[in-house]
């Protein structure tokens, strides 16, 4: 009955007035244009956030032989990309699976560290074909990881979850980031923008201390080292330099009175001004202003060994500053229980994240600088 109405009413002005139509007809148009490009700028968008692992799951399969071959010739999408699987094998088998799935495949007794590193994991899916026992070893081997852990069941008895992935399979979660989503996308927009601000804002500083940098020791003026992001993923982190040109170990943490310590390198590290550059780290991706602070990796591996919760805290984008940071934990971590609170403060982060935490965090950040003041 309606779109009669509408009928006659469109007749009725065609008739009454030819322009009106013209107009109309003009309007739709522009309409139907503006959705296309609209449809068109999204689609874009959206591949940008899936080939830049934002949304993309860079999924390692885990289990027997059979729920792997089940999950990987099952449907797919382009969010959930199987990237290599780590199983329980002979030799024999391996083989044989490595000419049957067309990704890598990994050896239960590989190191699923450099796995994980490698390759850009994501997510963990658990295989479970309803062996208890299998399931117990497979969680052990990664559950100290900071990845995103999802329990598939690939039988048929006892369903123990209604929630659906590719609205096939039944899953639980064993461990999943809180960074993910649309506040995640803010955390990211709100990075990029304030980056751009304190790199401007930062100039002058960066520039004075570059300067003084040179004078006393010469060139290089920057430091760059590999640091652990997210997942356990490498990156090169940026700072100036505050050491001096002689060889040393440089895995060495710097600490009170170091030797190694320019005279301007004192001071810009008192302020926290050597890590100005790693906004620039903020802007490619690899970090955020509020997060963990990025450890070397040998120190991490190190680290590990005290506490197998201590991965975890690699469970989103390392900071500049931190909760552990504006807590008076700023500088080298030169013994167990220092790791252990760091890894506590960063933990508690991890699991209480909000925008307005970020902020609270960010505007702590500028006490902090001057009543914990760094090595």
């Amino acid at each position: 009955m309606i779109s009669y109405s509408l009928s006659l009413i469109l007749i009725f002005y065609f008739i009454e007035d030819f322009y009106f139509t013209i107009n109309f007809i003009y309007l739709l148009f522009t309409i139907f244009i503006f959705l296309m490009f609209n449809k068109f700028i999204f689609n874009i968008f959206l591949n940008y956030l899936i080939d830049s692992n934002i949304i993309q799951r860079n999924i390692l399969l885990l289990g027997d032989k059979n729920s792997i071959l089940k999950i990987f010739f099952s449907k797919n999408n382009s969010i959930n990309i199987y990237k290599c699987c780590l199983l329980n094998v002979t030799d024999l088998e391996y083989t044989k699976l490595k000419n049957e799935i067309k990704i890598p495949i990994f050896k239960f007794s590989d190191d699923p560290r450099l796995i994980l590193e490698y390759h850009e994991i994501g997510q963990i899916w658990i295989l479970d074909n309803g062996n208890q026992e299998e399931l117990n070893k497979n969680l052990k081997k990664i559950i100290q990881f900071p990845i995103d852990i999802f329990q598939i069941k690939t039988f048929k008895e006892h369903p123990y979850n209604e929630n659906l992935i590719n609205g096939i399979y039944q899953f639980k979660e064993f461990s999943k980031s809180n960074f993910y989503g649309i506040r995640f996308f803010i955390k990211i927009l709100i990075d990029k923008i304030l980056s751009i601000i304190f790199i401007l804002i930062s100039l002058p500083i960066i520039t004075l201390s570059c300067l003084m940098i040179y004078l006393e020791d010469g060139f290089p003026l920057f430091f760059s080292q590999e640091r652990t992001g997210w997942d356990g993923r490498r990156f090169t982190v940026y700072k100036l330099r505050s050491l001096n040109n002689l060889k040393f170990d440089k895995t060495m943490q710097v600490v009170k009175n170091d030797p190694r310590l320019l005279k301007v390198g004192k001071f810009i590290r008192k302020f926290s001004i050597d890590e100005l550059p790693q906004f620039l780290n903020v802007l490619k991706g690899d970090m955020s202003i509020v997060g963990p602070r990025p450890h070397m990796i040998k120190h991490d591996l190190n680290f590990s060994k005290i506490s197998n919760k201590y991965f975890k805290r690699s469970s989103c984008l390392p900071g500049i500053t931190g909760w552990a940071q504006v807590n008076g934990l700023r500088g080298a971590t030169p013994t167990d229980d220092l790791i252990k609170k760091r890894m506590e403060y960063d933990l508690w982060y991890l699991n209480n994240w909000t925008i307005l935490l970020d902020f609270y965090i960010i505007i702590k950040t500028f006490y902090a600088v001057f009543k914990f003041k760094g090595k």
